[in-house]
Parts: structure tokens; C-alpha cells; sequence
């Protein structure tokens, strides 16, 4: 079994207060990757980076005082067409880079591959990708760079050789 996970696809993260070109471009590659995925029967899940009004008080928000993805705002949503293809799938709302609990539900489903999409590579993917190749040493986690965009596309390019060097495969 394979699992597609979508990493923060929100407004903030593309055209939003963090949003950059790079992101803007791989809207429509990633949102093809998900209905192929449901297509041909693999599982969909989602995260989403959820912060509260106080972020800029909290250790990430100092380190990066720029407010985004707070909960109930335009830029904490899921992008579109992304929000529209979520239906039932799970979705992890996680305050920090990784997710905790997408980590422990895969270890449940105990995957054969884990795939991983989304944004920003360089910082919760590669820290999904991490996490996960943890809890799930045996499982191949592969992430598809062409729907992947970091920061800058230099940072995008450093996370993708880190993640390789951690044993993670780079489509």
C-alpha cells in the first residue's frame, strides 16, 4: 500500500505572506498527483501548518516574525484546486514543522511507500520526511521534487540533497 501525503498546501504558503513563485508553480503539478493518486486507489492525506493569533510570541514566531497560516484566516485554507480535492481524506493540523500524529498514523497503516508533496521542502517536508523515515525505518519515503518548492530554489536543492543523503528517494 502507498500513501500520498500533501504538506501545506495553504494561501499562506503560496501567494500568501509567505508565498513565493516557485509555489505558485506547483499548484496544478500537485493537485494532478492527487487525483491520479485516488484515481489508481492510494490513500490522500493532508496537513496544514496551524498557528493561533499569538504566533509571533511563540519560539517559531520570533525566529520567524512573520504571521501565517493562523486558524480561521483566508491563508490557513488549503489552496485551490487542492481544498477541493481533500473530501474525506485525513487531514493533520500540526503547530510546528512536523507531524507527530501523521507519523503515528502511518506507523497504523504500515505503508510499503510513503510519498510526500507540498510545501515548503525545506522546511516541513524535509521535516515530515525525516520524521517519518524515523518511526517507519523499512518503509520507502520518496518525495516528488517537481511538486516540491522551498524558500528560495537553492534551499529547495539543499533539502532534496539532505533528504537523499538520509536515505529518502528524490523523483
Amino acid at each position: 500500500m502507498k500513501v500520498l501525503v500533501v504538506i501545506d498546501m495553504q494561501n499562506d504558503f503560496v501567494d500568501g505572506a509567505l508565498g513565493t513563485r516557485e509555489a505558485e508553480k506547483i499548484v496544478s503539478r500537485v493537485a494532478q498527483k492527487i487525483r491520479h493518486a485516488k484515481e489508481h486507489g492510494v490513500q490522500v492525506v493532508f496537513t496544514q501548518d496551524t498557528h493561533t493569533p499569538d504566533y509571533l510570541r511563540t519560539q517559531e514566531g520570533t525566529l520567524l516574525p512573520v504571521v501565517h497560516c493562523v486558524k480561521g484566516t483566508g491563508g490557513f485554507e488549503l489552496c485551490e484546486p487542492i481544498a477541493a480535492l481533500v473530501g474525506d481524506s485525513v487531514v493533520f493540523e500540526k503547530s510546528t514543522f512536523a507531524s507527530v500524529a501523521l507519523a503515528k498514523y502511518l506507523c497504523k497503516l504500515r505503508p510499503d511507500e510513503v510519498e510526500l508533496v507540498g510545501l515548503c521542502t525545506d522546511i516541513c517536508v524535509i521535516s515530515n520526511a525525516l520524521m517519518i523515515k524515523s518511526f517507519l525505518s523499512e518503509t520507502k519515503v520518496t518525495v516528488d521534487a517537481s511538486c516540491c518548492a522551498g524558500v528560495t530554489p537553492q534551499s529547495h536543492e539543499n533539502a532534496l540533497n539532505a533528504m537523499k543523503m538520509c536515505q529518502v528517494s528524490i523523483l
